[in-house]
């Protein structure tokens, strides 16, 4: 087995190098399933099901695919575009992490692994629409990836996010029931060499009290009586509730698709309000103006499809005046000032002033959303937020701070280091969440590895030319 460090590097390399190509990539795999290829191939295989294709510019065949050269070319290109180097990655490690994902790919047909298009489609819309709202236009969107239409993006983003779905969901069916048990945590510390052991960097602690600007009743009914007036509309003089929602809506998610999402009954995506509203829909119908945390919403469902509903909806916002900014912004100095005065603990006034209900029982604690547990390491701290908490004593109280969520659009806070933990080589008493991670990460990895070996056995792989010299971790040759 090789060293602990060298496993864990090459595991977070990997999953690097896998994120990237999921996430930073529009064109890089050639994914149509190949027919009959002019190379030998035994006559079970799948590979006589499929259509002739030319030998010339097959990197390799993996199952019921093809890996073009080109296919190779365009990771780099795309991410050197997405500005990371590629100094120290070479053709071979490229080719091995694309072989990986077709062989992932072809098991989870094999296994029946289904991937909702529906929701494959929703997400490229919402994604689009962020991509085009940071570069400036969609048209500027598909000049910078060199594609010939909108469609054409489209087509390519839809397949890149189905095939990396298939291929996530292909990894998380081989991991999906591993478990550590207490034992082995211990043997997997117990096995690390004293001077090979993890340096844990410094964690902090973390507690917050928020305070949100309240709209005022006015405002509310203003927003409720402006959906009641497109609710009528549509209803009374058939305008186009897509047309509305394109004009209207403050959700920017599914602003230029109309308000379009689909929800799914087994697969709960949105806010819980929302969905029972949905739901109870007949076709063509559109409800009433309801509340969720994000606002106000009309929803018009267009087709149910079993457990699919395609809905549109329009959400409005009640506008927040500067009166109620300002008194959000004193109640939040008065509170900091009987903490800083000793006449209230943060903790307590967490609980009784906060209004962010995920930490004000909590006493104001944040939690690490990667490690469940409420420690958060130093240097993998949102830069934004380190700065707001880097020059702050154990127990100081920050200044009142100006904020926004992807809910609210304004909000202010205090905050407050509870405790610090200096960086330190681990201990199994004082780390084990952390050192369990870790084994159970070993674990998974062992899991994948051992899949890997068997399904390579099992699936027809051809690889061409000179990328028969790369040295693969994985036994891509078959040799025994």
């Amino acid at each position: 087995m090789m060293p602990l460090k060298i496993k864990i590097l090459k595991f977070t390399i990997k999953s690097y190098v896998l994120g990237l190509c999921f996430l930073t990539t529009l064109s890089s795999f050639s994914q149509e399933i190949i027919g009959e290829a002019e190379v030998e191939a035994p006559k079970a295989t799948a590979i006589d099901t499929v259509q002739r294709v030319k030998l010339d510019g097959v990197a390799a065949v993996i199952g019921d695919f093809v890996i073009l050269d080109s296919d190779i070319d365009k990771q780099f290109t795309q991410l050197e575009a997405s500005g990371v180097s590629t100094e120290d990655i070479t053709r071979c490690q490229l080719f091995g992490k694309l072989l990986e994902d077709k062989l992932y790919i072809h098991h989870a047909i094999q296994d029946s692994l289904e991937v909702n298009d529906a929701e494959v489609k929703s997400y490229v819309d919402q994604q689009l629409e962020g991509f085009a709202e940071q570069i400036g236009s969609m048209d500027k969107l598909i000049a910078y990836y060199k594609k010939s239409s909108e469609k054409e993006l489209r087509d390519e983003m839809f397949e890149l996010n189905k095939n990396g779905k298939m291929a996530s969901l292909m990894q998380q069916s081989i991991i999906d029931e591993i478990e550590v048990t207490p034992d082995e945590v211990r043997q997997f510390f117990n096995k690390i060499p004293e001077d090979e052991r993890p340096l844990f960097g410094t964690e902090l602690r973390i507690a917050q009290i928020v305070v949100i600007p309240q709209t005022t009743k006015v405002e509310t009914d203003k927003v409720i009586k402006r959906l009641n007036e497109f609710r009528a509309d549509v209803l009374d003089n058939g305008a186009s509730f897509t047309t509305k929602a394109v004009l209207y809506t403050e959700d920017p998610g599914s602003k230029r698709t109309g308000g379009k999402y689909t929800l799914n009954r087994k697969r709960p995506v949105m806010a819980k309000e929302f969905r029972e509203v949905a739901f109870s829909l007949q076709e063509g119908e559109v409800s009433k103006p309801f509340k969720t945390d994000f606002g106000y919403h009309i929803i018009q469902l267009e087709k149910i499809r079993g457990q699919e509903y395609d809905v549109r909806h329009i959400l409005l916002r009640p506008k927040i005046t500067n009166a109620a900014i300002e008194a959000a912004k004193e109640k939040l100095e008065k509170v900091r000032q009987s903490i800083v005065d000793g006449e209230i603990t943060f903790a307590d006034a967490a609980r009784e002033a906060s209004d962010e209900k995920e930490t004000k029982f909590d006493g104001g604690q944040l939690r690490n959303p990667e490690t469940q547990d409420y420690s958060f390491e130093l240097t993998k701290m949102d830069p934004e937020f380190y700065a707001q908490i880097q020059n702050l004593k154990d127990n100081e109280v920050s200044p009142v701070l100006k904020d926004e969520d992807r809910i609210n659009p304004i909000k202010f806070k205090i905050v407050t280091v509870t405790e610090r933990v200096d960086e330190h080589e681990a201990t199994f008493a004082q780390d084990y969440l952390k050192i369990k991670a870790l084994a159970l990460q070993e674990k998974q990895l062992s899991a994948i590895e051992k899949w890997q070996e068997e399904k390579i056995m099992d699936t027809y792989i051809k690889i061409n030319g000179e990328l028969r010299t790369c040295d693969f971790n994985s036994n891509w040759f078959k040799i025994n």
